[in-house]
């Protein structure tokens, strides 16, 4: 049987992996490691200065106390197979809000498939948008499109093979919407993120300083051609984004080396 590494980076209790685990159930074996607490927007963060205990939640499911999504994916790949033996897929999430444009190098999320696929592992990062992020988690959001997005990519995947190269993940996002309100699947490229100063300064009873970084509006710039992720899931779209590693701007390269002789 096919086997599927889950994690998140909303903590191991959350709903959305919850959900995550509840639609895979039938299609995998599936093992799940995941923070022990809500580590979103930790970015690609491997723990170095401090050891790191698993403690088992129940058969095939394990936390990581205070680990980031990476550390958990770095440790259960090297300490929870046998050696020779990886994963068939490692999926991460379903985060609660979005994680598009600029936020990927943010997002605990992607940060879990980043590591997947250094290890060679195909990888998926999943995350449902939110309209309203608190008042649709109290309203009992079902996850249902998301669920039925992440089954048939993964069967597709553990069926045929995964369709990128080395280094390269799959970064899913999913529109606030049931699935019959849902268009389809667009293959987009990341948007371009607009960030505001949503940052609030406070007092504490001794008359110290604190600030409180708070959550972005969902802003971005246009693309010319309305092919980005956020434009996908204004439309009421599955975004699917193939994103790689290699951050190098090779259209830059030469233009370096002439600046750099000059």
């Amino acid at each position: 049987m096919k086997q599927i590494l889950l994690t998140n980076d909303d903590g191991f209790d959350a709903i959305g992996l919850k959900a995550l685990i509840q639609a895979l159930i039938p299609i995998a074996k599936i093992t799940v490691v995941a923070p022990a607490k809500n580590k979103s927007a930790c970015g690609h963060s491997l723990t170095l200065d401090r050891p790191l205990r698993m403690a088992k939640v129940d058969d095939d499911f394990y936390k990581i106390d205070d680990g980031s999504p990476t550390d958990c994916m770095f440790i259960s790949i090297h300490n929870l197979f046998k050696e020779g033996y990886k994963p068939d897929l490692v999926i991460s999430g379903i985060n609660i809000g979005a994680n598009m444009g600029e936020d990927i190098t943010y997002s605990g999320t992607a940060a879990a498939a980043m590591e997947a696929v250094l290890h060679n592992i195909p990888a998926i990062a999943i995350s449902q948008v939110c309209k309203d992020r608190c008042q649709d988690i109290k309203n009992g959001w079902d996850f249902a499109l998301a669920k039925d997005t992440i089954v048939k990519i993964a069967k597709k995947i553990l069926n045929h093979q995964f369709p990128l190269g080395e280094r390269k993940f799959l970064n899913i996002n999913i529109p606030p919407i049931e699935p019959k309100e849902c268009k389809g699947i667009k293959i987009t490229k990341a948007g371009y993120r607009e960030y505001g100063n949503d940052t609030s300064r406070h007092l504490n009873p001794r008359g110290e300083e604190y600030y409180w970084i708070g959550l972005h509006p969902l802003i971005w710039k246009s693309s010319e051609n309305k092919d980005c992720d956020f434009e996908a899931i204004k439309d009421n779209y599955i975004s699917i984004s193939p994103i790689k590693l290699d951050m190098t701007s090779y259209e830059d390269i030469s233009i370096l080396n002439q600046w750099i002789e000059n």
